[in-house]
């Protein structure tokens, strides 16, 4: 029975999900210190967190059978991804369920920036009436910069364009097409920050955008612009911001969040008279956490169950419908590359993946990464689907994907290409029943079942041949369950893939090699 670990107070509904689901054990570790958390993890093959636990480098080093992590929101910053991915654990999140709370509170950040609201608040409540002291801005007709356009930053620029606002927007992931489509002009940053009359903040914390709104990039503002930031710290250049409001460059700032969280008390941007500052408020609402809460659950539920892998930021995902569809080929794809793996005699430079027919309608991210889990478990330990590409960048491996529309001889085929100092062609098909297939291994066709221990043959067509094979393999008292022969006439040479019920030892394949007629004999274990 998996174990999940609760390390950070999550909404009621959401663990109910996983209390309520057979086979599953629910433990509650919240509120522990590091050290009780590392001895706590040890037998947990998942994890819940929100943003309080930090998921670095020695408490995975502590979780011997974590499978998978769950983040109870859409920032993973305090997870060591590339930690987790090397260890072949699955981090997800859950991206959607806040979606709407956060758009909200960074459109409430920029009308009381551009109203003076907090300010005024606060005069009043001091007993004053300052009624010309905060004379703001009208948000009508004016300039939007919306930087990112993720699922919140689309939910913002709807929103904006509510107020009657002009709404650009800067995205490098994002094609003009799609922002057509989205009726939003897309622009460079540096023109984005030039034209916008207010810019608001929707991108991710990553090594791209640490410090992306810096000195250089505030002093290309239009002056007195507002600035709102409700996604992460480090985004901004907290020094460069406090420079660009002393001089003037910005009209004002809004921040939701800091570099340091929570920043210390005496923060010159929190006494700043133009900034107003929530202490990370984005997504607190209760039907945000009851969301996240229900979804990250669910998620983890279906992964420890059935496998399922939706919102990963560090392995495709697939939803229970895909998974149903592709699962043969996951399955086909993993022989093929376990075939693969284990017949190179050297090392990898290439694999190509070609998929024709079908199952190039299909998205075949997945299914590249099982090919590369079977390629890889020959010489990696520990390889899984979420550390196989990973692995295989690190040693050099080029992975290209190919798709043609029509397959030769099958509904569906997919083919792989290794290239090295050598070069193979292994190809299958899925028959009657989703059954997967070996129907080519380099100019030999054939049908043969990629399962168990399997004997790959290459030989001269001569007569006795195959009499000799059975008889070795018999005096050893290895059974043959299935045998498939292919043929090149033109060449004289022929090929065999044997199953056996057990694994010849290395003086059988010696004999094997030693036979009349043989050129190699090879030995796989397809599981």
């Amino acid at each position: 029975m998996p174990k999940v670990l609760i390390s950070d107070a999550l909404a009621p509904p959401g663990l109910e999900v996983l209390e309520r689901t057979p086979g599953i054990e629910v433990v509650d570790a919240t509120g522990l210190a590091p050290e009780a958390l590392r001895r706590a993890i040890a037998p947990a093959e998942g994890l819940l967190i929100r943003s309080a636990t930090r998921v670095d480098a020695q408490l995975l080093e502590a979780a011997g059978k974590l499978r998978v992590i769950g983040r109870a929101g859409i920032g993973v910053d305090n997870v060591d991804v590339a930690r987790a991915t090397e260890r072949g654990i699955v981090v997800l999140n859950a991206p959607e369920g806040n979606n709407i709370t956060t758009a909200e509170h960074a459109l409430s950040l920029l009308i009381s920036l551009a109203r003076f609201v907090p300010q005024a608040t606060a005069s009043m409540k001091a007993g004053k009436w300052e009624k010309q002291a905060f004379q703001g801005m009208e948000l009508y007709n004016r300039v939007l910069g919306v930087v990112g356009l993720g699922n919140i930053g689309r939910i913002v620029a709807d929103r904006a364009r509510g107020f009657g606002m002009r709404v650009v927007a800067s995205d490098p992931h994002i094609s003009p097409e799609v922002a057509a489509e989205l009726n939003i002009e897309l622009l460079p940053l540096d023109e984005l920050l030039a034209r916008a009359d207010a810019i608001t903040l929707h991108v991710p914390r990553n090594k791209d955008t640490l410090g992306l709104i810096g000195r250089d990039a505030l002093s290309r503002t239009k002056r007195g612009a507002l600035l709102v930031n409700a996604a992460r710290g480090g985004i901004v250049d907290e020094a460069a911001l406090l420079e660009a409001l002393d001089s003037g460059q910005l009209g004002g700032a809004a921040l939701d969040v800091f570099e340091q969280e929570p920043p210390p008390p005496e923060h010159p941007l929190l006494r700043h008279e133009r900034v107003i500052c929530t202490p990370h408020l984005g997504a607190s609402t209760g039907q945000a956490q009851l969301n996240v809460s229900v979804a990250i659950c669910e998620q983890l539920r279906d992964f420890l169950l059935d496998g399922v892998v939706r919102n990963a930021v560090n392995v495709p995902s697939v939803s229970p419908e895909e998974l149903e569809r592709i699962r043969p080929y996951l399955l086909l794809g993993e022989k093929l590359g376990r075939f693969q793996g284990q017949l190179s005699p050297g090392a990898i430079e290439e694999i190509e993946i070609e998929y024709a027919g079908d199952v190039a309608d299909l998205r075949v991210a997945p299914i590249t990464v099982s090919v590369l889990k079977g390629l890889l478990e020959a010489v990696s330990g520990g390889v899984n689907m979420v550390n196989a590409p990973l692995i295989a960048r690190e040693r050099g491996i080029r992975v290209v994907e190919a798709k043609r529309a029509r397959a030769q001889d099958f509904a569906s085929a997919i083919t792989t290409r290794v290239r090295g100092a050598f070069e193979r062609l292994i190809a299958g098909a899925l028959f009657h029943g989703n059954q997967p297939r070996i129907v080519r291994v380099d100019d030999f066709m054939l049908e043969a079942i990629p399962e168990g221990p399997t004997l790959l043959l290459h030989n001269h067509d001569r007569t006795g041949v195959v009499g000799a094979v059975g008889a070795c393999l018999g005096e050893a008292g290895i059974n043959i369950s299935r045998m498939q022969l292919a043929l090149i006439p033109e060449r004289g040479e022929a090929a065999m893939i044997v199953n056996v019920e057990s694994i010849p030892d290395a003086a059988v394949l010696e004999r094997l090699r030693n036979l009349p007629h043989m050129i190699t004999a090879q030995l796989v274990e397809l599981g």
